[in-house]
């Protein structure tokens, strides 16, 4: 019997027994034709009670015969009372509840609750995702599963429905499959159903019906589950923290408890079952018994290293240009070895994405594809199994940030993370583009660099020898978490960016600072700003939601509020940074859509507010100044115009009139922009001659500036202008900056930073001359400090990365610089990201559910 019946029965019961009493005190105050009637109602509730049993229970079901028996009390009672005999009003209460008990009993008892859960896939390749639950609730005896694959639609570039899909003949066999619209979800109210679409109307490549939308689902049943589509490396994206579903189901299973704080923080606890993935039970169990390949990839398989390679929508979508430049660098990588077999698996909606959002680049992915299949390169992979296929392959490579990953990490199989940018082997000195990725200091200080691993290097001289130092302790060689460090009175300061700590380090012992913790995406800080007074250390927040004042003698530590979101908004759906700068004893932060400054007093934390009206619309991007003169100028987050602004005064100047050939293009995409065209000004004297120089950030050439005359021109710089570099490894956006310490203000002689090439060079602005200043890393330490196989952060467990000293055609021979491969490593990491690794997820969530709903 179905959950709903069983409580319409109970509440018939509860009923018959409030007549009972009503019977009771009829006969007792005389009133016989009341209780006689009552008496009438209560056997056809027993009748209709009883035939519903039978429907449900089949004949001869105790609880019917208890209802017959009951019938047949009624039905004396009833002959009494109508035949003028006395009775006792008490008696015929006491028989009928007797009775009545037993029935109710019997109910509880011997009718057990049948349940009804529905499975509503749309993706056939997804069904991973809900298959071992699907499989928990079919081998239930009193549970009825149906498996509903439900259409889909690609929308079309306006939002509209498309080009209808139905995969409903697309699953195993062994899964029995119901016609969506052959099924009323009305009469049957299912008291479970599970979705992996969390969308609803809100995806811009694919929507499920709009019948199956969240909210309309929720009206049929008691317990709606959402379980992702995907499982993760370690992480999620902020675009995934609060979805459609979200709001409607009763429940979101998640891999572990840790992945809790990746969703929106509104969202009930109670909603969460930190359960694992059913993804995972699939796959580990099929690793320990894989499947027979077909005969065609049997034959490319035999005798070779299988290697999975994923192309996946994010990091199509991310560049698409790199990332077709990067398929072609793979088919190149592969064609032709004997000893490796490339099994090329395509995310199921790639080339609708493509026809959808990337419609200009289709032909060159087809191209591609054609070649691919032409020279018969490897194996394209095009089943709704990936789990079979996982089995059969041996190596991972391809994108990160992919729930694939997660899949190869839990089964102990090697990850290879691809950069998209690398389209060619390296060259002997490719390395130096990844490594010399250098940070300066105004005060002339460039002992200490952080290169990407998180290794602290130290150059004794200061003369830009490196040789490393120490490793910074994170545990992950992925970089990023911290971006510079500095000596202040003998100590190391070491300037946070993705974590929220500080370190401290005297005589190579390091001592963390920890900050409030705050769960926040992207980077947490963005900068930091120290005066050389030997009083506060000012970090300068991203996404952190405090402006941190560190008391350099004390290690007291002020959390400012309400100065982050000044000047980090989020605009026309993007993130953007305002411009902030150091005046005087003042920090000033700057809007980035409008002409709105605050300033903030280093000592008493007074803030004053400006608006430069100029800017408005526009937003400033930075700030520049001439020395100690008292105006700064303003530099337009969008635009071409440039502030020339006094503070103190509030007068203004604007100047504006760029060459024509003067062209913003938007990296990496190399699309025109009118946004972020510079990123500063630097002034330079000599014999009374004034040169101001605007660097550019998108903008393609370096620009001077006669203040006077409001004349812009290019300005040529020495070595050339170029602001790419010459290969992946050598990424950059901009041609780099101008190297000016606190002693060189204004004058004729700098340095130069030309980020294309990584190369220092020394430069008299006025003359033109310069010459290359040598910049060295130890080779020989960055070999031994190479972490190879590792901890890459928290988003990706454990994995080798491509790069300069780890290439494709490296891992291809075999020859990996740094640790090599452990499996053991990489089970216990992932067994951090996956609460159940014993492969019983599904019959873990069906169990919790089912036990909740009974």
């Amino acid at each position: 019997m179905r959950k709903q019946q069983k409580k319409q029965a109970e509440e018939l019961l509860a009923q018959m027994e409030l007549a009972h009493e009503q019977i009771r005190k009829d006969i007792e105050q005389k009133n016989i034709a009341a209780a006689i009637g009552l008496l009438g109602d209560c056997q056809d509730a027993a009748i209709s009670l009883g035939t519903m049993i039978e429907g449900t229970e089949g004949e001869g079901h105790p609880t019917v015969i208890l209802l017959e028996e009951y019938c047949e009390l009624v039905y004396g009672v009833h002959e009494d009372l109508a035949g003028g005999n006395e009775a006792s009003a008490n008696k015929v209460y006491k028989i009928l509840k007797q009775k009545l008990v037993k029935v109710f009993n019997s109910v509880q008892h011997d009718i057990k609750i049948r349940l009804e859960a529905v499975f509503l896939p749309y993706k056939a390749s997804m069904w991973d995702s809900l298959e071992s639950v699907w499989e928990a609730a079919d081998a239930d005896p009193d549970c009825d599963a149906y498996v509903i694959p439900i259409p889909y639609y690609e929308k079309n570039p306006d939002g509209s429905l498309g080009t209808e899909h139905y995969e409903g003949n697309e699953y195993p066999a062994n899964v029995p499959i119901t016609r969506y619209d052959e099924f009323d979800f009305e009469a049957h109210r299912p008291d479970m159903i599970y979705i992996h679409n969390p969308y609803d109307s809100y995806n811009f490549v694919t929507s499920v019906h709009p019948y199956f939308y969240s909210e309309h689902l929720k009206q049929f049943t008691d317990c709606l589950v959402y379980i992702p589509y995907y499982a993760t490396a370690g992480g999620m994206s902020e675009a995934q923290s609060l979805c459609s579903a979200y709001l409607h189901a009763d429940y979101i299973v998640i891999q572990a408890e840790n992945f809790r704080r990746f969703f929106d923080k509104d969202l009930p606890d109670e909603k969460f079952l930190p359960f694992g993935s059913p993804k995972f039970d699939s796959v580990i169990r099929k690793c320990q018994n894989p499947p027979e390949p077909p005969a065609v990839w049997k034959k490319k398989m035999q005798g070779r290293r299988v290697y999975f390679y994923n192309t996946s929508i994010n990091g199509m979508l991310a560049d698409t240009d790199a990332f077709l430049k990067k398929m072609k660098y793979v088919f190149d990588i592969f064609l032709g070895r004997e000893d490796a077999c490339l099994l090329w698996r395509p995310h199921p909606l790639l080339e609708s994405t493509f026809e959808s959002m990337r419609a200009e680049y289709k032909p060159v992915y087809d191209s591609l594809k054609r070649w691919f299949l032409e020279a018969d390169i490897g194996i394209l992979d095009e089943t709704t199994d990936m789990e079979n296929t996982i089995a059969l392959s041996d190596v991972y490579i391809g994108d990160g940030g992919t729930s694939v990953i997660s899949m190869f990490g839990v089964t102990g199989k090697p990850i290879f993370i691809f950069n998209n940018y690398l389209h060619t082997l390296p060259e002997k000195d490719d390395w130096r583009g990844e490594r010399m990725n250098l940070q300066f200091n105004a005060l002339g200080d460039n002992r200490y660099q952080i290169i990407g691993n998180d290794q602290l290097w130290f150059s004794e001289k200061n003369d830009y020898h490196y040789r490393f130092c120490l490793d910074l302790g994170t545990g992950y060689s992925a970089g990023g978490h911290y971006m510079r460090a500095m000596e202040i009175d003998g100590k190391i300061y070491v300037i946070p960016r993705s974590v929220q700590n500080m370190l401290v380090i005297e005589d190579k012992k390091i001592r963390k600072v920890e900050f409030q913790t705050v769960n926040t995406p992207g980077p947490a800080f963005i900068s930091y700003s120290y005066l050389d007074d030997h009083k506060y250390l000012f970090l300068i927040p991203g996404r952190y939601p405090f402006l941190i004042r560190y008391h350099l003698h004390t290690g007291k530590i002020d959390y400012i509020e309400d100065v982050q979101p000044f000047y980090m908004r989020q605009v026309e759906n993007e993130w953007k940074l305002g411009g902030y700068w150091s005046y005087d004893n003042e920090i000033l932060f700057a809007s980035p859509e409008d002409g709105q400054i605050l300033s903030l007093n280093r000592e008493t934390l007074e803030r004053k507010k400006y608006c430069v009206s100029a800017m408005d619309g526009i937003g400033i991007q930075s700030f520049s100044r001439c020395g100690d003169e008292e105006e700064l100028w303003l530099l337009p987050m969008k635009g071409l115009k440039i502030i020339r602004w006094n503070p103190r005064t509030g007068e203004k100047r604007e100047y504006s009139d760029v060459p024509e050939n003067f062209k913003v293009v938007r990296y990496p995409f190399e699309t025109e922009s009118d946004e972020h065209p510079f990123i500063s000004i630097v002034f330079f004297r000599e014999y009374g001659s004034k040169l101001a120089l605007i660097q550019p950030n998108w903008g393609n050439m370096i620009l001077s500036l006669d203040v006077e005359a409001d004349e812009i021109k290019e300005w040529e710089l020495p070595m050339g202008f170029v602001n790419r570099g010459k290969n992946g490894y050598f990424r950059t956006g901009s041609v780099g900056c101008f190297v000016i310490t606190m002693e060189q203000l204004g004058k004729p002689d700098c340095r130069f930073w030309y980020a294309p090439e990584r190369k220092l060079y020394d430069i008299n602005v006025f003359t033109g001359e310069y010459k290359e200043v040598e910049i060295e890393f130890d080779y020989n330490d960055l070999l031994e400090h190479e972490p190879g196989f590792y901890e890459e952060s928290e988003w990706l467990q454990y994995c080798l990365k491509e790069n300069a000293f780890n290439s494709l055609k490296d891992l291809l021979d075999d020859k990996i610089t740094g640790n090599p491969f452990d499996r053991e490593r990489q089970l216990r990491d992932y067994a951090k990201v996956n609460a159940n690794t014993e492969g019983t997820c599904g019959q873990n969530v069906y169990s919790y559910v089912k036990g909740k709903l009974l």
